[in-house]
Parts: C-alpha cells; structure tokens; sequence
C-alpha cells in the first residue's frame, strides 16, 4: 500500500494538536522522530505550490532534464523542513528570519594536506557558482524539483587534498540555540551532522549550495551553505555547513542516532526497500495531488549507480 497518512508518520494526537503543541514548545514524544529529516507526507501541496509564483531570479530552464516542472518559489522557500528552528515546514520560515548568515566561516580539516579556513564571501569567489536543477525526494514520500546554485563539492575538497586514509566526510552544522530553538530540544544529539563516503563526495552530482531560483539561498533552505545529494533522501543535504572534516571512520550522523532502526548511513533512494512503516515506491510531487512512481537513485543511477557496485543496498539502507 502506497497511500502515506499523516497518522502513519506522527502520532495522530501530536498532528492533530501540531501548532499548539509546537506553541507550548513542549517535549517531543519519541514519536516524532518518525518525523525524519524531511516531515509529513499526507498534506498535497505546500503553501503556494499551485500558484503560478514568479521566480525571483533567472534560471535556465524550466524543467529538470526529465521534464518535470520546477516547484514554485513559494513552495520551495515555504515549506521547509528544518528542526533547528521548528518542526512545523511552514513555521520554518517566519523562525528563520533572523538568523544570521554573515559573517560565516567554513572550515574544512581532518585528514588533509591543506586544512582551509574560508569565510563565505571568499568561498563563492574562488568557486565560480553554476545552476543545477535537481530533484529532492525527501524519506517521507514527498518530493521536489530546484533549481539550485553552487558548485560541485569535489573542488573544495580536492583543493584541501585528502590524505592516505581518509575513507569519509562528516559534515556539521552550526550551533546556535539563540537563534535556532530546534536546538534546544534534548530529543537530539545537535549540532546535526552527516557523512558521506569520500567517493560518493566526489562524485560530481554532490553540490555545496549557495543560492536557490538564481538568487542567493534564505535561511529556511540552509544558507549560507547546505549539501545537496540528489540521489539520497533529503535528510542527507545538511543544511548551514561550518565544518567539513575527511576521516577514517563512518560518521554517525543525527538521524542514524536518534533512530538506528529506520536511518541508515547510505540512505540512498530505493523504490524498492520500504521504509520499516511506509513503503518507498512512490511519492508525491509537491503542487500534486496523485503520487508518481519512485526511481531508482532519485533517476540519478547512471550517474552514481557504479559507486553501489556488489553491494546490498537492502542491507545498506
């Protein structure tokens, strides 16, 4: 069964009494972490997602190279998913809107040869900045398709030259609780961090993201910097970047710690292995109201399929 009800993912008295819940600021029941990186798959449309909303910059095109429609602006800075600040996608926004995202420094280190220390504005200097419109399909069932600006993250790190032994990359976000009230939940091992083998950070679908719709990101979609891995669940693309480190061990990233029994390390899109609650076969397009057919690595496998090679992808969620 493939229909995904909001009562499968949060408890129903939680989705039921959400927004006062969220007001009271009270303690997440275990729960919600069904919630994941990516949150509830029963509403159809984010706010906006069916208007006609201009984008605010120039892009390339309108469609993936699928021929997908790109998500509305609205939808795309509107409904956003981002605990630091809420787990309400559209609360995210209004509790983004004084977050600082300058000065920004962003370190990168462990096992490398040229440790760098590169403040944000210097960063987008030496990296020309490129559009790439790509699909995001969050673990929840639901999707989207954005067209992001950055630059692959394979220059940075090859300027930072790995060292013998470094197998990984752990990516951590910053810590703010001032200013991001996510943080002061004890339900999570914050600051959120992800991994990435070194090879599949090299590949060059891997995008440091630095702006959305031809404009540069808001804080509610991850700026100054976020991670965009489009052939993974959405909870891999770790949002507001201050340390990328390469190691020799896995990282054990914020979701595989809160729950080891439904977020694995790879989290690659797999039509084909459900999620322990809810199958994975399909999904709804955000401004959709009927659910399409899941594609095997996010319809990204002649790109990255040859780094799964001989690998149970059943056993490696």
């Amino acid at each position: 069964m493939d229909t995904i009800l909001t009562s499968e993912i949060t408890p129903e008295h939680l989705f039921r009494t959400r927004r006062q819940f969220i007001r009271s600021a009270g303690a997440l029941s275990l729960g919600a972490l069904a919630l994941a990186a990516c949150g509830t798959t029963s509403t159809p449309a984010a706010p906006g997602a069916n208007a006609a909303t201009p984008a605010p910059g120039a892009t390339k095109g309108t469609t993936d190279e699928l021929g997908d429609a790109l998500t509305p602006f609205d939808a795309v800075t509107g409904y956003n998913n981002y605990y630091e600040f809420t787990t309400d996608k559209e609360g995210v926004a209004t509790l983004a809107q004084n977050f600082k995202t300058t000065p920004w420094t962003l370190e990168v280190g462990g096992m490398v040869n040229k440790p760098q220390k590169i403040a944000i504005e210097d960063l987008l200097k030496r990296y020309p900045q490129e559009e790439h419109v790509y699909r995001h399909r969050c673990v929840e069932g639901w999707s989207m398709v954005i067209p992001w600006t950055g630059f692959a993250l394979n220059k940075l790190l090859k300027d930072a030259e790995p060292a013998a032994g470094a197998k990984y990359v752990r990516f951590e976000s910053i810590m703010r609780p001032e200013e991001m009230p996510g943080q002061q939940s004890g339900w999570y091992t914050w600051p959120y961090v992800e991994g990435l083998r070194l090879d599949e950070a090299m590949n060059d679908l891997a995008l440091l993201v630095t702006g959305v719709y031809g404009k540069p990101a808001l804080p509610q979609n991850g700026a100054p910097l976020r991670l965009a891995v489009p052939w993974k669940y959405g909870f891999k693309s770790i949002k507001a970047i201050v340390k990328i480190d390469l190691v020799a061990d896995q990282p054990t990233s914020l979701w595989m710690a809160a729950a080891p029994n439904e977020y694995g390390f790879f989290a690659n899109v797999n039509p084909a292995v459900p999620h322990p609650r809810w199958s994975q076969a399909t999904e709804r397009r955000i401004g959709e109201l009927s659910r399409r057919k899941t594609l095997p690595f996010n319809g990204y496998a002649d790109k990255v399929a040859q780094l799964y090679t001989n690998m149970d992808l059943r056993a490696n969620y």
